[in-house]
């Protein structure tokens, strides 16, 4: 399953309630009130086979059937089964013949056998249920007078425990069974689900699909998806690989899905094990809460992933989505994990099948920076919500855990097993784990023991620390030359201590890590400026680092030009560069890595002089990865000097759409006339890009709003944003959304708000709506009091909305207010919704809100003249630099 919104939308939504106070030792507790243990309960039996057979009725939302589970009891004496149902009306409980007692509060169904079981001979209960308007589990889309264009779908989804909601089973994934589904739909309707069509049957005006799943899996991987859908068709060595999407969207779903075949073909090869479904369908749906869903052989897709050719321009995350659902098929569905507290296992791996693609499909530098960020993502929640170990069965609900540790963290674990073993080996160990475990269920342990027996190496040292713990190591490292002897020395400090502790060896690492000193060629490559790859030596020594502070000498026939710590960037962790200038301005021009130069990039910038911005414009100019010239337009724009604006303006005519996006989001913490201007120019005249002209939008209002440009633009930007959402509706509503978020930086003006406020009107298209519900939340903190409170009646009236993405939305908005009445809104929706994920994020922004609301208005004021005096203090600095530099020339 993925939730980030790098690949579709959930992480840039959750991002802003994340970021909550934190307790005196740095980190929040995972573990919120209530959580507690969770097991797999006792197994009766091993469940063989589940067949449903169901009727649809869609045009009133509700659905009748039954659903035959045959168990092989695993002793003897067993006179109750409790099953898992949630919300449904059970008509009936039969075992052959024999209509069985049962009791039912709910949740669970507890039905009195006939006679008690026997340890190898199986039995079939044949339980008839019904369902109307279900809430969860299956769910029924349609259009209505708000939104008359919505498709006729019906489609489930059922992890992490939904399951229960649409059949009763028994809903754990330690349960692995083969399974069937034979349905009822109106005629000109197409049903999809795992494994195979054995057969459709034309009944009046019905058809019935009888699909059957020869291989076993769990419970929460059964799917059923309806619609009237276009159907394409690829396939790979004989097996069909088809797309279903909306009708009229058949280009969209070749630009988005078309690369499937080769990516099956790459995960067969990598994972030693070739498909091992029948099919693979990939169904976009409508609504879809996830960005994916991976059931077995039918991945469930959001149709929010469907790209357009423009979109396709910078957009890689659908690309990414694909990878990332179809690894899944390997990881998850033919291995399956015995509890959730080892999903990493599967989506840590899945997460990383994106960088393997990356890899595979595009460069090794694309690779590295794909990684850069998942680590990121990582530490940005480790930092700002909670530490927490990869593996823990604690928690109040098993969705809580399908979070950046699980998926990211996950990643770079993997990652690091890779570097650990080298190529050879670490595949050698993911064949090995995934040919061992095929068709059965696994613990982490199990992964340990896969890599010992492919390669010898116990690799408990690094799960220990990074899998069975919460953290990562965090460096700074400096740098010195001795001339006279020729020793480099390098001096490595861990700085993750908590509670001031400097002597916490509990928070220590215990790595080996190579640290490599730079030689820069006398020629760069040859080619244009961007087509020119860093080439440089380097003499590598691996070192381990152990302690709080250690110190190493390296001797060395001459001075090196840089130093690369972590050469190649394998190691998850946190570094800061205490170089000087010389070297880092040389790491950025000749370090291979693309990491190493960006982490460069980020150690210059912080030097804040004019020789900084002329190497950072250098790079942003000349670098040949455009990931790095987009990292250094970052850094560019937080150096306050004249310069630095000079540099980012000719950024703007890079080829590589998603640099020029960085540029225009670096332009707007350059609050100027020349900022505003060129930024302004973009958002009137757009750009090839969506994400360019989006950023662009929101931009403009950041540099709008600042107290250094006053009331004077705020007409005019407005203007120009009604415009923009009156004409520029397209793909995702990207750009509008653009606009939306830049009349939430007008934080002052009541015509902004009205604006916004507009938007959030039903029958608006749903991402345009969500954007402008999200936009209440900053908007708020510079609007009068009477208009606040309007803010919050009208979130207050969202969160009656049973939509989950509504629902975060709303919670997105109010986490950000300052008022506590905002805290009293958000608990509400947290103790009524019926999803933990809301629920969760909910708790957490309750907390944040508390804190935001004990702010004074004097803190306001001190910022703004703060702002003033770095102004000043920018036109000073810059004219002294220049006159530096022009007598260091005289």
């Amino acid at each position: 399953m993925s939730q980030s919104s790098r690949r579709t939308i959930h992480q840039s939504v959750y991002q802003s309630v994340y970021a909550t106070a934190l307790d005196n030792n740095g980190y929040r507790s995972f573990e919120l009130p209530g959580a507690r243990p969770h097991y797999n309960p006792d197994r009766p039996g091993q469940v063989e086979h589940i067949a449903l057979d169901l009727d649809l009725d869609l045009a009133h939302q509700r659905y009748s059937g039954t659903c035959a589970i045959r168990l092989n009891p695993v002793r003897n004496g067993i006179e109750r089964l409790t099953l898992d149902a949630v919300k449904l009306d059970i008509h009936s409980v039969k075992a052959g013949k024999h209509k069985l007692h049962f009791d039912y509060d709910g949740e669970q169904l507890q039905v009195s056998l006939k006679d008690p079981t026997r340890s190898g001979k199986p039995i079939t209960l044949e339980i008839t249920y019904s369902n109307d308007h279900p809430q969860r589990g299956l769910y029924f889309i349609a259009p209505d007078q708000h939104y008359p264009q919505k498709p006729v779908q019906v489609w489930t989804q059922g992890e992490d425990e939904d399951s229960r909601f649409w059949f009763p089973c028994f809903d754990y994934p330690g349960q692995l069974a083969t399974s069937e589904i034979r349905v009822r739909v109106p005629k000109h309707l197409l049903a999809i689900s795992n494994g195979e069509l054995l057969e459709t049957i034309e009944d009046g005006n019905s058809k019935i699909y009888h699909w059957f799943q020869k291989e076993v899996h769990p419970t929460y991987l059964m799917t059923l998806a309806v619609g009237d859908f276009a159907e394409l068709r690829d396939e790979w060595h004989g097996k069909p690989v088809t797309y279903y999407v909306e009708k009229g969207r058949e280009d969209d779903a070749r630009r988005s899905m078309g690369k499937t075949p080769q990516m099956i073909e790459f995960f067969s090869q990598t994972f030693g094990y070739a498909y091992p479904f029948p099919k693979y369908a990939q169904v976009c749906v409508d609504d879809f809460i996830f960005g994916g869903m991976e059931n077995t052989s039918t991945t469930l897709l959001t149709d929010r992933c469907l790209i357009d050719e423009r979109a396709a321009l910078d957009n890689r995350s659908t690309e990414a989505l694909v990878a990332h659902e179809l690894a899944h098929q390997w990881f998850g569905d033919l291995v399956v994990i015995k509890h959730w507290s080892h999903a990493w296992i599967k989506e840590g791996m899945a997460s990383y099948s994106e960088v393997l693609w990356t890899e595979h499909e595009y460069t090794a530098d694309d690779a590295a920076y794909y990684r850069l960020n998942e680590a990121r993502s990582y530490i940005s929640e480790d930092s700002s919500r909670y530490r927490r170990p990869i593996v823990t069965h604690v928690y109040r609900e098993a969705i809580e855990l399908y979070d950046r540790h699980l998926y990211e963290k996950g990643s770079c674990v993997y990652h690091m097993i890779r570097r650990e073993l080298g190529d050879e080996e670490f595949f050698d160990a993911v064949h090995t784990f995934v040919n061992d475990n095929a068709h059965k269920t696994v613990e982490t342990v199990d992964l340990l023991r896969a890599i010992e027996k492919a390669t010898g190496r116990n690799l408990q040292f690094l799960f220990d620390q990074y899998v069975y713990r919460g953290g990562h190591p965090d460096y700074k490292v400096s740098y010195s030359w001795d001339g006279d002897s020729k020793l480099a020395k390098v001096t490595l400090v861990q700085t993750q201590a908590t509670d001031g502790d400097t002597d916490l060896r509990s928070d220590l690492f215990d790595l080996k890590i190579p640290i490599g000193f730079g030689y820069a060629k006398e020629e760069e490559g040859k080619g244009k400026d961007k087509a020119a790859k860093p080439l440089a030596t380097l003499k590598t020594f691996t070192v381990r680092i152990h302690e709080r502070e250690q110190s190493f000498y390296f001797p060395l026939d001459e001075k090196p030009q840089f130093v690369s710590f972590d050469v190649g960037n394998h190691v998850l962790k946190e570094v800061t560069l205490d170089y000087g200038v010389a070297e880092l301005k040389a790491q950025l021009k000749h370090d291979p890595d693309p990491v190493s130069r960006i982490y460069a990039a980020i150690a210059l910038a912080k030097k804040g002089n004019l020789e900084a911005v002329k190497a950072l414009g250098h790079a942003l100019a000349h670098d040949p990865f455009w990931g790095v010239r987009a990292e250094v337009a970052a850094e560019l724009a937080s150096i306050k000097l004249d310069q630095s604006l000079e540099a980012l303006l000719e950024g703007l005519k890079d080829a590589d759409a998603r640099v020029r996006r960085s540029v225009v989001e670096a332009l707007a913490q350059i609050k100027t006339q020349e900022s505003y201007k060129a930024i302004k120019t973009v958002a009137e005249k757009g750009d090839p890009s969506y994400y360019v002209e989006a950023a662009a939008l929101r931009s403009l209002g950041t540099v709008a709003a600042s107290p250094l440009n006053g009331k004077s633009k705020e007409e005019k930007v407005i203007k120009l944003f009604r415009e923009v959402l009156d004409t520029r509706a397209g793909w995702n509503e990207t750009v509008r959304s653009g606009a939306i978020g830049g009349l939430s930086k007008l934080k002052e003006s009541a015509a902004a708000l009205e604006l916004i406020l507009d938007y959030t009107a039903i029958g608006t298209p749903q991402a345009l709506r969500l954007a402008a519900i999200r936009a209440l939340g900053p908007v708020s903190l510079g609007q009068e009091k009477p208009q606040v409170e309007r803010i919050l009646d009208r979130l207050r009236e969202l969160s009656d909305e049973s939509f989950f993405l509504t629902q975060v939305s709303v919670v997105m908005a109010l986490g950000q207010m300052q008022t506590t009445r905002a805290a009293t809104v958000l608990q509400s929706l947290a103790d009524r919704t019926p999803d933990g994920r809301v629920r969760r994020i909910a708790e957490e922004a309750v907390q944040r809100v508390m804190k935001n609301a004990g702010q004074d208005q004097a803190v306001k004021k001190l910022q703004q003249e703060l702002d003033q005096l770095k102004k000043d203090n920018q036109t000073l600095k810059s004219r002294l630099e220049s006159l530096e530099a022009k007598a260091a020339k005289g």
